[in-house]
């Protein structure tokens, strides 16, 4: 699965909004640690039904709404009924769909490491263009 672009992301809106995929996984494309992760995922996403898209396409502004530099604070998930989950909730929202990671979504469902997954991703989120520098990591 690559990172669609151009007709290939209308046809994501339209395969969206008909229902024929459970949602699409929204990623910052500037962002080297993120551009890698999705990438590492997308196989594994993709199988279970969900697309990918950077935060960046112009289509993505227009659906959710939201002025630029909210919309690339964290990573988002559009699913097919028009529901957008972010952050730590999209990592947890995926993993309970694949039956090998549903023990790290039990796990922290729980209300306190629920806290904790929460505060990681917080964490990372705001200091992830320092981590993929440091490492030299560059947006795909």
């Amino acid at each position: 699965m690559s990172v669609p672009t151009g007709a290939e992301t209308r046809t994501l809106v339209e395969r969206l909004a008909r229902g024929v995929v459970a949602g699409v996984v929204l990623y910052d494309g500037q962002c080297g640690f993120c551009s890698r992760w999705v990438k590492y995922w997308a196989g594994t996403l993709g199988r279970r039904g969900f697309e990918i898209a950077s935060l960046d396409e112009p289509w993505v502004a227009q659906r959710l709404k939201m002025p630029r530099e909210e919309l690339l604070t964290d990573i988002r998930l559009l699913t097919a009924d028009n529901g957008l989950i972010s952050g730590a909730d999209v990592c947890l929202y995926v993993t309970r769909r694949i039956w090998w990671a549903w023990p790290f979504y039990a796990i922290f469902r729980l209300p306190g490491f629920n806290r904790l997954i929460h505060a990681g991703y917080r964490w990372f989120a705001r200091n992830r263009h320092h981590i993929s520098h440091a490492c030299r990591l560059q947006p795909r």
